[in-house]
């Protein structure tokens, strides 16, 4: 029997979610009926207003709230160093190791031919001219252990190999084939504290 048009509706909103096919949609759809409406005007409300409260920052691409990004502080010039890493959520796990104090900056995913995804996308030159301006000393990469994220991580390094900057990139702790999403906070930190020369 065919679901109610709304409940379809609820379903192809939910399947967009990264990880929920449509078995997880239909269940979590199922499941909202359920709930009152007050909760649901406060998650509809909720989502509305994330176009309004959040914002990529301009400089580094990681979250910012409306009018300030601390990703991008003063106080963390300091390091001279500036990690580079995939997406935006990759700042926040990064941080919970408490192993790097300097500026991140976002590519906005990795190189991968078969999805489209070449050199462009990375934006090499706004990444140049920021290391130039904030006079880095020291470029981490801090990218997946996939085939994709060592292909990037190569055309990173071949690309900026003429600035006069240490390159690092994880290593010790990093799993191959492993995504930052599963690794734990302990093994970040060694592979933070152990990054060598790249």
């Amino acid at each position: 029997m065919k679901y109610p048009l709304q409940v379809i509706k609820l379903i192809e909103v939910l399947k967009k979610l990264p990880g929920v096919g449509s078995k997880s949609a239909e269940r979590f759809a199922f499941q909202m009926i359920l709930w009152k409406k007050s909760d649901l005007s406060s998650m509809a409300e909720i989502i509305s207003a994330t176009a309004d409260k959040l914002r990529l920052c301009s400089t580094c691409g990681c979250l910012a709230d409306e009018t300030h990004c601390r990703f991008c502080e003063e106080s963390r010039a300091a390091s001279r160093a500036i990690c580079v890493i995939a997406s935006l959520r990759d700042a926040y796990i990064i941080e919970e190791t408490k192993e790097f104090k300097g500026f991140y900056h976002v590519i906005g995913g990795l190189l991968s031919p078969i999805d489209g995804h070449g050199p462009e996308r990375l934006e090499i030159e706004k990444l140049r001219k920021r290391i130039i301006a904030s006079k880095i000393q020291e470029l981490v990469i801090a990218l997946d252990s996939t085939l994709e994220g060592d292909a990037t991580a190569l055309f990173l390094k071949s690309a900026l190999s003429d600035l006069p900057i240490k390159i690092s990139r994880l290593a010790f702790g990093m799993p191959l084939g492993s995504s930052l999403d599963y690794v734990d906070g302990g093994t970040l930190a060694r592979a933070f504290s152990a990054r060598s020369a790249y």
